[in-house]
């Protein structure tokens, strides 16, 4: 019932702005633990994907991994400055540089607690983490080749704001890399929020059913990590967070009610003078 009240008030830019820092905050600042380097919902793979090898130590956080293989693979990322938007706990970020290996890499989250405990666990050259907000970018005008955004702009005041910021702060020819969940009506409010972004679409797949299937198949692992970590009178909460299977979540992305997305727009010429 929580998880579906969360999702219905989210349709609402003003609770968006004024709910989900605090969230995040406390999120990071309560549960601080290490083992826990990512907050996507996971990604299996297309069947024509290639196999992603991971080193051992990796296979623990597979599925959130692949989220952002899949996503950062549509494009060259090797020797380009990245910016990660809504960078969370890290972990991210910290995949793809050690993986794709672009010159420098940025995460930017508006929750302090959340960079603070980044910085702490990520340590390695062209690595970064700042605290910032989304809609008001820290970053000089064409800055970036390439932006990520993750599960994330659900959460944003305004969605056209933030995409302007994305813009502004792409150079020409940069990629913006985007994967998130909504309701039927909210994707066509977002997909039509890209088309007026004066970013180019390049490429929109559906991968509701590619995410579900993720849950169901990291279902024992996440829940032995929420035995192991949770405090028991938070754990109930932290699997409709968490998007365990009969979660809301897992339920809305079943039957329909929810609809996830994976976006490759680019800023050209072209775009630049719409």
């Amino acid at each position: 019932m929580l998880a579906k009240l969360f999702l219905g008030l989210t349709d609402y830019p003003i609770f968006r702005r004024i709910m989900w820092k605090p969230i995040y905050e406390w999120l990071a600042r309560k549960f601080d633990f290490n083992d826990w380097h990512f907050m996507n919902y996971g990604y299996c793979p297309f069947e024509y994907e290639k196999k992603l090898k991971l080193n051992p130590e990796d296979e623990i956080h597979r599925y959130a991994i692949q989220l952002y293989h899949y996503l950062a693979n549509k494009v060259t990322i090797e020797g380009m400055d990245v910016l990660e938007i809504g960078s969370g706990r890290g972990g991210g970020c910290n995949y793809i540089k050690r993986y794709f290996n672009p010159r420098k890499i940025t995460g930017l989250d508006i929750a302090t607690n959340a960079v603070n405990f980044s910085k702490q666990n990520y340590r390695q050259k062209g690595l970064y983490y700042r605290q910032g907000n989304a809609e008001a970018l820290p970053f000089e005008d064409g800055y970036f080749d390439v932006v990520i955004n993750v599960e994330s702009c659900h959460a944003y005041g305004s969605v056209p704001k933030f995409l302007s910021e994305v813009r502004r702060v792409l150079c020409e020819g940069g990629y913006f890399l985007c994967t998130d969940l909504r309701s039927p009506d909210g994707m066509i409010t977002l997909r039509r929020n890209l088309l007026n972004s004066g970013l180019r679409l390049i490429e929109e797949e559906v991968i509701t059913e590619n995410v579900v299937k993720a849950i169901s198949e990291e279902e024992t692992m996440k829940l032995h990590r929420i035995k192991k970590f949770i405090p028991e009178r938070f754990q109930k909460l932290f699997k409709e967070f968490a998007g365990v299977k009969g979660s809301q979540i897992h339920t809305s992305l079943s039957t329909g009610q929810l609809v996830y997305h994976r976006f490759t727009l680019q800023k050209d010429t072209r775009s630049s003078q719409q």
